[in-house]
């Protein structure tokens, strides 16, 4: 009876064991809980029905510190991480200091047009094809089949976005620039038509007395830029209806 008694015991601390360092591998697998700073002395005011200002400064600065504290890890961690991104995407997608003088070797044996270029372990040769439209000879941009001026055929891009700047009136409607820019810019204007605008405000504000360029006077207020925008487009139109007038009474009298 007393050796099985034993053996029982022997068997419950032995279980006792293993579920102790079952819990505590699982608790050392589970992420760490964040201790706030100063939480001992949180614990002790907790119960007080008013605080100073002291006290609550000093409780605010002590949490702001710590909150900087984590954003600032937080921050590193992403730049570290966006290191190893990069690293692995030039890696992969990047051109080779050896692909020129492959090219050239390859061109000079290969006349026929065949392509037997090798990829010296990266791998940019899946991307390094001509664009998909036709009649277009530059080169696909990384992760799609067109180029920078023909990216917005790809229906699946998500980074560019269309030149809004009219270049002229139609019947069936206006003719804008279309060329692909950032879907991040503000106005919607590609770089040389941006100018462009930026010409015409400043006439048109100079048309209403205002130098921009001038610092003796004060900038021009939104609503002055508005109205005479549209002062200029009632301008516009008054003009092109006089012109289709013009026209049709014209062609009244060369037909009575």
């Amino acid at each position: 009876m007393a050796e099985s008694d034993n053996n029982n015991n022997n068997n419950n601390n032995n279980t006792n064991n293993d579920l102790d360092a079952s819990a505590s591998a699982s608790a050392s697998a589970s992420p760490s809980i964040m201790k706030i700073d100063g939480s001992e002395q949180d614990l002790v005011l907790s119960r007080s029905e008013f605080l100073t200002r002291e006290e609550v400064l000093r409780r605010r600065s002590r949490r702001i510190k710590q909150l900087s504290r984590c954003y600032k890890d937080h921050y590193w961690a992403l730049m570290e991480e966006l290191k190893i991104k990069y690293r692995d995407f030039y890696w992969k997608y990047g051109k080779s200091p050896f692909k020129e003088d492959e090219d050239r070797e390859d061109s000079s044996r290969n006349r026929t047009g065949e392509n037997h270029t090798r990829k010296l372990g990266l791998g940019f040769e899946e991307y390094e094809n001509r664009c998909a439209v036709a009649g277009c000879k530059a080169k696909a941009m990384a992760l799609t089949r067109f180029c920078h001026p023909h990216i917005l055929s790809d229906s699946k891009q998500k980074l560019y976005k269309r030149c809004t700047y009219v270049i002229k009136s139609a019947p069936t409607g206006s003719v804008e620039c279309g060329k692909p820019i950032l879907r991040s810019t503000v106005p919607s204007l590609c770089p040389s038509h941006f100018q462009k605008a930026e010409t015409y405000v400043t006439r048109a504000l100079k048309k209403a007395g205002l130098n921009v360029s001038s610092s003796s006077k004060l900038s021009p207020k939104l609503h002055v830029i508005v109205s005479e925008y549209v002062r200029q487009i009632q301008t516009k139109r008054r003009d092109a209806q006089k012109a289709t007038v013009d026209k049709v009474e014209i062609k009244e009298e060369g037909t009575s």
